[in-house]
């Protein structure tokens, strides 16, 4: 079996995600054979190294041999149950940890699939709180622009990419969307901790004016992932706490892409010191092995749904895989590795690697800016970098260095004009040091004509 034969199996049956179709007949599908630690290997026999953790979601490594092993003895005991009605070990031990983790007052899991559909169960327990508490006219969410929520409908409309809300614009519900604390834009000499406090303005405002009708605000905190890896200082998350406090609407953490130390502290709310109301994860969670999604809430919030029968007030939600046996395993696994390993803290030194090997990138003549919080860094492109005029989408100049990673042994994905770093854990200095010099070439390449 080779690249070719696969590639063209694959494009007489699949439609792939985030994918135009007829780029294929141009840019060849690679079907992948085995993956080992950081790398991937194809059919051919080439290796790439996942630079960008197969979509954010691999922390140890692939085929990581703790995962495996716990995944193998589950699967002899237990691979699947349903969750109403009966329960599991298995399940219950995952739950037990993840409340002694996240923050502080965070002590109720409800089980989910995905992180589009984590978002969706913790917009419908919002909703459906204040809907108990006699207040149903607490319908509206509020939203940063520049925000990515998931691509089910209901996430979708919490979102402010344009790229993927404009064609079902028309099947989404309205919300009150408020500029970004994104610090890409701030004034020069002004530090990102001033700019996102600056920002917040726009959102006291829109709490003051709609506090009577908002459920929830919605953020990811610290870092916009799909929207450019955009960042902001945890400061505004400080400020947002006290403020939804302050007008009684609920704070929806959405940490499906920056949990579980990919910010530098094990969850981001940690850097604001805050507890959110809901607290969505997924991604990482099972060290990339199997869908799972989890929400967190407050005891305050589990109490307004527990009630006798009759009074209709039970959460109505559910997920034929809720807390499915084989993904909390590989959860169990998972955490096991942040707590034996020192995780967090071998992550600093790999932050630094990532941060030093890049430093230069700044000078390039086409780089805007480069940021980093914990272990994601971006490098954004720009056509004129005095000015920080974008480079016309049209140009697809991140495909370029796409193509040229692949070439060199590197899976990066750019996102349009922005080159980002999220790597297992796994990886050594020296790996990061090599992608850094993929990423330059690929970088000076796509720009050479500009």
């Amino acid at each position: 079996m080779n690249n070719k034969l696969l590639a063209q199996r694959d494009l007489a049956v699949l439609w792939h995600p985030c994918t135009q179709m007829k780029d294929h007949e141009q840019l060849p599908v690679i079907p992948i054979r085995r993956g080992t630690g950081v790398w991937l290997e194809d059919f051919d026999g080439n290796r790439y190294i996942d630079a960008i953790s197969s979509w954010w979601v691999n922390l140890f490594g692939h085929a990581n041999p703790r995962i495996n092993a716990a995944l193998h003895e589950q699967l002899d005991t237990l691979e699947h149950v349903l969750l109403a009605g009966f329960s599991h070990e298995t399940v219950i031990c995952l739950s037990e940890r993840l409340v002694a983790l996240t923050p502080l007052g965070l002590s109720r899991c409800f089980y989910a699939d995905n992180g589009s559909s984590a978002v969706e169960v913790s917009l419908k327990m919002s909703y459906h709180y204040w809907r108990n508490l006699g207040h149903a006219h607490k319908t509206k969410f509020i939203t940063l622009t520049n925000s990515y929520h998931g691509e089910t409908l209901g996430a979708l409309a919490m979102g402010n990419v344009p790229l993927y809300k404009e064609t079902y614009a028309p099947l989404l519900m309205e919300t009150i969307s408020v500029p970004s604390p994104d610090c890409y834009y701030r004034e020069s000499g002004e530090s990102c901790a001033d700019y996102s406090r600056r920002m917040f303005s726009h959102m006291e405002q829109a709490l003051e004016q709609h506090a009577g009708q908002a459920c929830a605000v919605i953020v990811e905190p610290l870092v916009q992932c799909a929207g450019s890896m955009r960042m902001y200082d945890p400061v505004y998350l400080t400020l947002l706490r006290a403020a939804c406090d302050k007008h009684n609407v609920h704070l929806i953490a959405d940490e499906i892409a920056v949990g579980f130390g990919r910010t530098g502290t094990m969850f981001a709310c940690e850097q604001a010191g805050i507890t959110p109301d809901f607290m969505c994860l997924s991604k990482g969670l099972t060290g990339g092995y199997l869908p799972l999604s989890v929400v967190l809430t407050t005891e305050v919030v589990y109490q307004a749904f527990y009630d006798d029968y009759q009074n209709l007030t039970a959460f109505l939600h559910s997920h034929s895989y809720t807390g499915n046996p084989l993904a909390c395993r590989a959860a169990l696994a998972t955490l096991d590795i942040f707590e034996q390993n020192n995780v967090l803290e071998r992550n600093q030194a790999l932050a630094e690697a990532m941060r030093a090997t890049t430093a230069h990138f700044a000078d390039h003549p086409h780089v805007a800016e480069v940021r980093q919080r914990g272990m994601i860094l971006a490098i954004e492109m720009v056509k004129d970098k005095r000015t920080r005029e974008p480079y016309p989408w049209q140009e697809r100049r991140g495909l370029r260095v796409y193509r040229h990673a692949l070439e060199k042994g590197v899976l990066l994905r750019p996102l349009g004009n922005v080159v980002y770093l999220m790597p297992p854990y796994v990886i050594t200095e020296e790996q990061i040091a090599y992608i850094a010099e993929v990423a330059w070439e690929g970088i000076t390449l796509a720009t050479r004509d500009a």
